[in-house]
């Protein structure tokens, strides 16, 4: 978020719509059957035979909007803009996403939380002291079936198999890794061919290279690429399955306009 000027009116909180179209309500909409589908959902998702849903990590809808002609196939997708959750943090999204509930509710509700006076990186389970899966056991967390119980393919990074984040926010899904991008689209064709009727598939090389280089060139060129494993993962389509893509939370170009938090803010901060 970048330094607003005096002169400049302020700007209304982006609050997230937990009744309507929020990232929360994505899962439950597709699995529940939920008829007729709401008007932020695509609808010809009401008459899939089956669906695969595509998760974009860091792609935020003005992001693409301003970039529509380096993701031709992304541009012509139908849908728009909805609201991801608070805190919009990878984990806390991607968990409300897969558990159909906010954040308050399924208990990760942050990047760091404190469990035990012990700070939690969640993505990478660990604490000060290192891996934190024994100690700190993910269902302990984090104990809600994902996809409402049912047992999905879930076709993501290899090396996420056994990490305390899959163990809290996927647990009892069918893993099924991928190594590089063009195995993540043979691996959808087969599980579609194979009948399955839903498919969770997630990328996460936007957001990588968002925060590595911001939105510049190098940004530019991995959306680019993305788009065109989109375009791959489309083409793996049976007949009468749909493709839905959506993404955990979108990304801003702060730059140097740092807002330093206020002191009185910081006192009540136990740990960083």
């Amino acid at each position: 978020m970048g330094q607003q000027q005096a002169s400049q009116p302020a700007m209304e909180p982006l609050v997230p719509d937990y009744a309507g179209a929020c990232l929360s309500n994505v899962v439950p909409v597709l699995l529940d059957g939920v008829r007729p589908v709401p008007a932020w959902m695509p609808a010809v998702v009401a008459d899939a035979s089956q669906v695969v849903l595509l998760v974009l990590d860091g792609l935020g809808f003005e992001q693409l909007a301003a970039r529509r002609h380096l993701a031709p196939t992304l541009a012509l997708m139908q849908g728009g803009a909805i609201s991801t959750v608070a805190p919009s943090t990878t984990a806390t999204a991607l968990s409300s996403l897969v558990l159909g509930c906010p954040p308050g509710e399924h208990g990760v509700v942050g990047y760091r939380i404190n469990v035990g006076g012990d700070v939690l990186n969640v993505l990478r389970w660990q604490t000060p002291d290192g891996d934190a899966r024994e100690v700190i056991r993910p269902d302990e967390i984090q104990g809600r079936p994902a996809f409402g119980g049912r047992r999905p393919a879930v076709v993501t990074r290899a090396e996420f198999s056994g990490s305390g984040f899959t163990a809290a926010h996927l647990a009892d899904v069918r893993f099924h890794g991928w190594r590089v991008t063009s195995t993540m689209a043979t691996e959808v064709r087969q599980l579609l061919r194979n009948g399955d009727s839903f498919v969770y598939a997630y990328y996460d090389g936007i957001d990588k290279v968002a925060h590595e280089f911001g939105l510049g060139e190098h940004y530019d060129a991995e959306l680019s690429s993305t788009d065109r494993l989109i375009a791959d993962v489309a083409s793996a389509l049976t007949p009468g399955a749909v493709l839905l893509v959506t993404s955990d939370h979108g990304q801003v170009q702060v730059g140097d306009a740092v807002v330093a938090v206020h002191d009185d803010v910081m006192a009540h901060v136990e740990l960083l």
